[in-house]
């Protein structure tokens, strides 16, 4: 989990920056994603010692509950895009869906992961 909380950190970073600079420079509010992309990649990185795996995966669960929470209704209004409602800053929606769905894959990812090191600890 650490090494994909080292991925979508750099990702999330990425994506915060292709957004700012490469679309929408006019808000700082497209950086969002680059401000949830630091923080993922330092727990990745600090999860990468076995001393602090559980408590930083934890913490990267905890923001990607956040970030989810925090992007949902950009995913909502991108279906409503789809289905041909004009939004006004489509390509923002397009990113906060982005990140929403990414967001709950690693949400469902963490469960998973939480889930399997219990049984295994049992055992």
């Amino acid at each position: 989990m650490a090494k994909l909380s080292i991925a979508y950190g750099v990702i999330f970073i990425l994506m915060g920056l292709i957004s700012y600079f490469g679309i929408s420079s006019e808000s700082i509010t497209a950086l969002i994603p680059a401000f949830f992309g630091i923080p993922m990649l330092i727990l990745g990185w600090l999860g990468m010692n076995e001393k602090y795996l559980k408590h930083t995966m934890h913490g990267a669960a905890v923001l990607m509950l956040l970030g989810f929470l925090g992007t949902i209704s950009g995913l909502i209004k991108f279906f409503k895009m789809l289905s041909g409602v004009q939004q006004e800053r489509p390509s923002a929606v397009t990113v906060q869906s982005i990140m929403a769905l990414m967001c709950l894959i690693f949400l469902i990812f963490a469960v998973k992961s939480f889930i399997d090191a219990r049984k295994n600890k049992k055992e």
